[in-house]
């Protein structure tokens, strides 16, 4: 799929994501954005960094998050590869999207603003 690329990984942050923020921002010097009580986000347009604190939403690894132009055919098409569907297509504040495993077991997701 032309154009598609990994914009975003969202790190589990479940004992206090607005310490794990501060963390990076005095590591990095990066800067967050508070999406809610238990989310964070850098917003550079590169590659940024979500921190999920929702107990019930975090995954227990690292998550890439692949950006497409177009959200349904990129869920056809990871259906088609064999890419088992995680969880469907949701919204969530900035756009769409939907996880899927690998052939090799890791979980992606795919997003589009659109």
């Amino acid at each position: 799929m032309a154009g598609a690329r990994i914009d975003y990984v969202e790190l589990p942050s479940l004992t206090a994501h607005e310490l794990t923020g501060a963390f990076y921002s005095k590591a990095f010097g990066w800067d967050f954005t508070d999406y809610g009580p238990d989310y964070a986000a850098t917003t550079t347009g590169d590659v940024d960094l979500g921190l999920n604190g929702m107990p019930d939403d975090a995954l227990s690894a690292p998550l890439p998050v692949v950006r497409v132009d177009d959200l349904e055919a990129a869920f056809k098409a990871v259906s088609e590869a064999g890419g088992v569907i995680a969880r469907p297509i949701f919204s969530f504040p900035g756009g769409r999207r939907f996880h899927f495993i690998d052939p090799g077991g890791s979980e992606l997701a795919v997003w589009s603003t659109k």
